[in-house]
């Protein structure tokens, strides 16, 4: 055991701040790996009882949390704003997605159905019948980052709700107050005991032991790509679904709406400082239109208010901690010492980073390759299609992408060709609705989210066959 492992396990409490001004937020316990096995212990039990709760019990557990968070939605937002990266106007509109998460939970809860299987299509089965439902793993371990740290959760946990799991939900150690807010409200619900967990602890001490027992069916994931190859490396023979980020691109034609393309990409780019699998980190721009479509989008990336999260007309708020602030400041400083031009911002003071716009990027850059997870964004030109769907590939990874054009024929070429989970078509990859398929490809993650395919992955098909002697 390293000394500094040693001392973490060794304070009880987390101390949580506001990355904004350091001002404490809260505290939450500092589980240690014996925390961690006994909510194991009290899970697997759990999931017995779990999987004999009817749906409409199930459903209307969804639904209670999500009419009090409903009524709640203020008080949710504003601990969003303050113990996190998002203005009070980004807050609210995770709490009110969060309700609506919660509520599909539940909807999907009456749909866990299956369908009887033709068996006599097979010479000798002429007196078989049967069919396949789909039943609950058993206990799902859901990792939530910071970003969004209400709604990701319930991404994880309404859907393991309502295909009768247990869950333990370990919610990143930035960012734990707002989930702790919402599983108080299915404490008052008739959830019964143990079904749904908290523990709130360090990644480094407790990640190991919890995705590696093979008590846990299932490790739902959402973070960056280096813990999701440890996770990897530890979890065994069990289900795993991973979104591990992405450094998502735009492909803006020569007939594009300008105007509309500057204001999804913009919001795309910005939208919580940058620190969003689904930011719009590069921008390619065909040539005819790259010097007017460059010089707005600056314009409007210098014009963006940087400040106080809880001031209503702030546009954009810090990074999470320090850290992530001097990545992105390194980030753009290795850029530009092998030649990137900048456009504007790449300044930092404290945890706040400036907007930024970046041009001449060349592919030896990190930031041309990594995901930059921050208000950074990269600038190409190219002249035809093909070599703008080549550049835009040319990552290790694919989550979503936009594509901005009036012509029809295009859109299904580009949409066809670039390598993505999904292609939103005149708007930024920064688009998602909660009951979507949601996911990517290379490394990008593994599976499916969107509450529908997450009730997919945390079951499993089982099938009954009769046969019907005549």
């Amino acid at each position: 055991m390293s000394a500094v492992t040693s001392i973490l396990q060794k304070k009880s409490t987390i101390t949580v701040l506001n990355p904004q001004d350091g001002s404490l937020v809260g505290e939450v316990h500092n589980a240690n790996i014996a925390d961690a096995q006994r909510a194991i212990e009290i899970a697997v039990t759990a999931a017995d009882v779990a999987k004999e709760l009817p749906a409409h019990v199930r459903m209307s557990v969804l639904n209670q949390v999500a009419d009090a968070l409903f009524q709640q939605k203020e008080l949710f937002a504003q601990m969003i704003a303050r113990e996190g990266i998002k203005t009070i106007n980004e807050a609210r509109k995770e709490a009110v997605r969060c309700v609506d998460t919660l509520r599909i939970s539940a909807e999907e809860a009456r749909r866990l159905t299956g369908e009887t299987i033709a068996f006599d299509q097979a010479p000798g089965s002429e007196n078989k019948f049967g069919y396949y439902k789909r039943l609950p793993l058993g206990v799902v371990l859901a990792i939530t980052p910071f970003n969004d740290p209400l709604n990701l959760v319930a991404h994880k946990i309404g859907p393991a709700i309502a295909t009768g799991n247990s869950v333990i939900l370990m919610p990143h150690s930035e960012t734990p107050l707002v989930a702790k807010m919402l599983i108080e409200l299915f404490a008052k619900t008739e959830l019964p005991e143990g079904v749904l967990q908290l523990v709130t602890g360090r990644g480094e001490i407790i990640g190991d032991a919890l995705v590696s027992d093979p008590r846990i069916n299932m490790v739902s994931f959402t973070g960056g790509r280096n813990i999701g190859d440890r996770i990897l490396a530890q979890t065994g023979l069990k289900k795993v679904a991973m979104e591990l980020g992405s450094n998502c691109p735009a492909v803006i034609l020569a007939d594009a709406d300008i105007d509309h393309a500057l204001n999804s990409t913009i919001s795309g780019a910005f939208w919580a400082a940058g620190q969003n699998c689904l930011h719009v980190q590069r921008i390619y721009i065909q040539h005819d239109l790259y010097l007017k479509f460059t010089e707005e989008f600056v314009h409007r990336a210098n014009a963006i208010l940087m400040g106080d999260k809880l001031n209503e007309n702030t546009e954009m708020g810090p990074m999470i901690n320090e850290k992530a602030a001097l990545k992105v400041e390194f980030l753009v400083k290795d850029a530009l010492s092998k030649g990137a031009t900048l456009l504007c911002g790449g300044h930092r003071k404290g945890t706040f980073y400036q907007p930024t716009v970046l041009a001449d990027v060349n592919d030896n850059c990190l930031i041309a390759k990594e995901e930059v997870f921050g208000p950074v964004t990269l600038l190409y030109s190219f002249d035809d299609i093909e070599e703008g769907i080549s550049m835009a590939n040319n990552v290790d990874y694919g989550l979503q992408a936009g594509v901005f054009t009036q012509d029809l024929n295009m859109a299904f070429k580009v949409a066809d060709s670039l390598e993505c989970g999904g292609i939103m078509i005149n708007e930024s990859s920064d688009y998602r609705i909660d009951a979507m398929p949601f996911g990517g490809v290379k490394g990008s993650g593994l599976g499916r989210e969107g509450v529908m395919n997450t009730i997919n992955e945390m079951t499993e098909a089982k099938t009954y066959c009769f046969n019907l002697r005549k």
